[in-house]
C-alpha cells in the first residue's frame, strides 16, 4: 500500500532538497513482489559460451586427432594435479582456452580426464583469484554443453561454491561465478530449481535491507553493496530485480547512505536499467535512481553524467503510467536543484514531454509533472523560466487549477505566482497575465476564490489583485511561502531580452 501523502503541501515543500532538508527528501514508496523466471531455452544457452576467439587457432586441434589431443588433455590435468600453484594456474588456463574453442571443444574427453573435481577445488582458493577465474570459466564452458555434461558440474558441488564466489574481491571472479551458475541454471528444472537458491539468496538480501520501523543497521546492509554491484551485471530478470530493490531500500535514507550507494559503483549500471524492457527490472531501478536525486547536488549530478536524463526523457512516454509518474516524481527533485541541473534537464528535451504528461497524464502523473514545473519556477532562471512559458505550460498548468485535489491546486498556485513574479521584474506582467487569461487561467482564478480551503482562496485572491486587477488599486501583499520565494537573480539588459513571451 503507498505511504499517505502529506497533510498539506507544505510538507511536501519540506521533502525537496532547495529546503536542505536531506532528511527529510525521501519519497516513501510502495514496494512490488516479482515473480520467479522460467528456465532460458537451449538455444539461449549456447550463447552463454565464454569463448576465445581470435586467441585461439580455430582449427589447431580436434576431437579426430586423438593421439596428440590426448597428450595435451594428459599433460593439462598433471599440470592441475601439480602442487605449485603457478603450474596449477598456467595447466588451468590452458584447460579453459582448450574449453574454449568455438568449434569441437572437447567437452567429454576432459571430463572423462577428470577436470571438473580438480577446476571445483580451485573455487576454493580464496588466496588466488586468478586460478578461481580461470576454472570458474572452464566450468561455464563444461556446462554450457549438453545435460550430461552439465550434470557432471552439479554432482561434483560446483553450485555452492560458485554461489559462495558471488561475493568474491574480484568482479572477475564473480562475474565468471554468475555465468557459470546461469548455464546450469538453463539446463532443466532441476538444475534450474538447485541454481533458484541464488535468486532466492539475493531476494532474502532484498528484504533485510527492507522496512524502515526501524530500518536495518545501516552499517551492515552496507556490506551488501559490493555484491549488488555486481549483481547489477547480471542477465537473470530476478535476480536483477532483487537487486535494484534492495538499492531501492538503501537509496531511501539521508545523504549519508546516498553516498554509500553511489560510491559502490552502481551508478552507471543503475542508470542503464533505465532501459530495460522488463518492467519488473525498469521500477526498483527507477525508484533508486529517484532516491538518489533526493540527495545533495553532487549525487543528483551523479545520475546526470550517467545519462540518466536522456533516459527519464523516455520514461515519462512509457505506456505504464506508474512509470510515467515515477519518471516525473524523479525529475521534481532535479528541477529542485541549481540552475545548471535545470539547464541539463531543458538541453535534454525533457520540458516537452513533461509538459505532455502535464496535459494528458493520468492525475498522479499529472501531480508531480506539476511539482516539477513549480520547483523549475522556485530554482530557475528567469530565461529558463522563459523557455518553459515558449514551450505551452500555461494552458495544461491552468487546467490543473480545477483539480479536486486542493493541495495541487496549492502547487499551480505557487508556480503561476513565481512566473508573474519574474515577468513583473523584467517588466512583462502585463504580458504573461494576458497569456494566463486567454488560455482560461484567469476564470479559474476568479472561480478560487470560493474555494472552502482557506489558503486556496487567499493565494487565488491575491494573484488576482496584484497581477489582474486596476493598476490603480491598492496592491495588496501576497501570502508568502517556501514557493513563494523570490528567484535569486540580477537582471541586466541581456537577460531583459531574453525574457520574451
Amino acid at each position: 500500500m503507498p505511504a499517505p501523502e502529506p497533510t498539506d503541501c507544505h510538507s511536501r515543500k519540506a521533502s525537496f532538497k532547495f529546503n536542505y532538508k536531506h532528511e527529510e527528501a525521501r519519497r516513501r514508496r510502495s514496494e512490488m513482489s516479482v515473480e520467479l523466471r522460467k528456465a532460458k531455452k537451449d538455444e539461449q544457452l549456447q550463447k552463454r559460451r565464454n569463448l576465445n576467439i581470435g586467441k585461439e587457432s580455430r582449427n589447431s586441434a580436434s576431437e579426430s586427432n586423438h593421439s596428440s589431443l590426448s597428450t595435451s588433455i594428459d599433460e593439462i590435468v598433471n599440470g592441475m594435479k601439480s602442487s605449485d600453484e603457478t603450474i596449477q594456474l598456467q595447466a588451468t588456463q590452458a584447460c579453459r582456452k582448450m574449453l574454449s574453442r568455438e568449434k569441437n571443444p572437447p567437452i567429454d574427453s576432459m571430463i572423462q580426464r577428470g577436470i571438473v573435481p580438480l577446476c571445483v577445488q580451485f573455487l576454493d582458493y580464496h588466496h588466488n583469484a586468478a586460478l578461481q577465474f580461470e576454472a570458474a570459466w572452464a566450468l561455464t564452458n563444461v556446462a554450457s554443453g549438453t545435460s550430461e555434461q552439465t550434470h557432471v558440474v552439479v554432482k561434483h558441488g560446483a553450485i555452492q561454491k560458485l554461489i559462495a564466489l558471488l561475493k568474491s574481491a574480484s568482479p572477475n571472479v564473480a562475474e565468471q561465478a554468475v555465468w557459470a551458475l546461469g548455464n546450469i541454471a538453463g539446463d532443466g528444472p532441476v538444475a534450474r530449481d538447485l541454481v533458484t537458491f541464488t535468486r532466492n539468496i539475493v531476494w532474502t538480501l532484498s528484504n533485510l535491507c527492507r522496512n524502515k520501523n526501524p530500518p536495518p543497521p545501516f552499517n551492515v546492509v552496507r556490506t551488501a553493496l559490493p555484491v549488488l554491484n555486481r549483481l547489477l551485471s547480471n542477465d537473470d530478470k530476478d535476480i536483477l530485480a532483487d537487486a535494484c530493490w534492495a538499492l531501492s531500500y538503501l537509496t531511501d535514507g539521508s545523504n549519508d547512505k546516498i553516498q554509500a550507494v553511489v560510491e559502490s559503483g552502481v551508478i552507471s549500471k543503475l542508470v542503464q536499467l533505465l532501459n530495460s524492457a522488463e518492467v519488473t527490472v525498469l521500477t526498483p531501478a527507477l525508484r533508486a535512481v529517484g532516491n538518489i536525486v533526493t540527495g545533495n547536488d553532487t549525487q543528483t549530478d551523479a545520475i546526470i553524467s550517467a545519462g540518466g536524463l536522456q533516459y527519464l526523457g523516455l520514461l515519462l512516454q512509457h505506456h505504464r503510467v506508474n512509470i510515467v509518474k515515477e519518471a516525473a516524481w524523479t525529475i521534481s527533485n532535479i528541477t529542485a536543484g541549481t540552475m545548471e541541473q535545470i539547464q541539463h534537464v531543458i538541453s535534454a528535451g525533457l520540458l516537452p514531454p513533461l509538459i505532455h504528461v502535464l496535459e494528458c497524464g493520468d492525475f498522479k502523473s499529472q501531480k508531480e509533472a506539476a511539482w516539477a514545473v513549480t520547483n523549475l519556477t522556485t530554482s530557475g532562471s528567469v530565461v529558463q523560466l522563459a523557455q518553459l512559458v515558449e514551450l505551452g505550460v500555461l494552458a495544461p498548468f491552468c487546467n490543473l487549477l480545477e483539480a479536486k485535489d486542493w493541495k495541487t491546486i496549492i502547487v499551480v498556485l505557487d508556480g503561476l505566482t513565481n512566473i508573474c513574479n519574474a515577468a513583473d521584474r523584467m517588466g512583462e506582467a502585463e504580458r504573461i497575465a494576458i497569456m494566463i487569461e486567454e488560455v482560461g487561467g484567469l476564470d479559474k482564478l476568479e472561480n478560487l476564490q470560493h474555494h472552502d480551503v482557506e489558503q486556496v482562496y487567499q493565494k487565488a485572491t491575491a494573484m488576482i489583485d496584484t497581477f489582474f486587477s486596476d493598476p490603480d488599486a491598492q496592491e495588496p501583499i501576497l501570502a508568502t511561502s517556501a514557493a513563494d520565494t523570490p528567484l535569486e537573480f540580477k537582471p541586466n539588459e541581456t537577460t531583459q531580452k531574453g525574457f520574451n513571451f
